[in-house]
């Protein structure tokens, strides 16, 4: 854990102030991982693709290639079970464009991600709300569902953390304003978060 930290400081020395929250994200996610949870994931333009992004390093191997158990494999064609890898469950809720774009033409656009966190999430799962403001209107409905169903929520934000730091267990706010520089602080914090926890289960699935 500390040469992933180590290595995001020494990349991004800005992130310096973010480490503690960093570190109980890392808890926080591997809470829900190891007692049967998942991630959800939402954010808006640059940040929808983040959640998407980071869902994708959870869906497959990320450092590590994550063959699959025996009990995995259990049923399964060898050459099939050879070519599978074993991974984090996580939905990035910006992929389902059929009932995006019909709820948001029949019922309301800010309620899309709340519907689908209202639809899909349980206690003891996490969402990963992504909004560089804080204030995306759609995100903070997301969260407030969330907190309802009894949902932990990790927020990632600039620096201002505007109302969804208020509605988040733990936000992580990168030290930036302008939209853009906030987008590339994200980045290096969700891509050492997975490798955070894919060190911790990786090593547990090998020993």
């Amino acid at each position: 854990m500390t040469t992933h930290l180590q290595s995001l400081i020494q990349r991004y020395p800005d992130l310096e102030a973010c480490l503690p929250d960093i570190q109980r994200a890392y808890e926080l996610l591997a809470t829900a991982f190891q007692n049967g949870g998942k991630l959800l994931l939402c954010g808006n333009g640059g940040s929808a693709a983040d959640a998407d992004h980071w869902a994708g390093e959870l869906l497959k191997g990320f450092e590590h290639p994550r063959p699959l158990s025996p009990e995995a494999r259990q049923g399964l064609p060898p050459e099939m079970a050879a070519r599978l890898q074993w991974a984090f469950p996580a939905i990035p809720l910006t992929a389902f464009p059929a009932f995006t774009t019909a709820f948001s033409n029949d019922v309301e656009p800010e309620y899309i991600f709340a519907q689908l966190v209202l639809a899909l999430g349980r206690p003891g799962d996490v969402l990963a709300a992504l909004s560089t403001s804080g204030n995306s209107s759609n995100v903070c409905r997301a969260a407030e569902v969330a907190r309802a169903k009894g949902l932990k929520v990790l927020g990632l934000t600039g620096e201002g953390g505007g109302r969804l730091a208020d509605l988040c267990d733990l936000c992580i706010r990168v030290p930036a304003s302008r939209t853009l520089e906030i987008q590339e602080l994200h980045l290096p914090v969700y891509h050492t978060l997975c490798l955070l926890i894919e060190d911790e289960f990786f090593s547990c699935l090998t020993h």
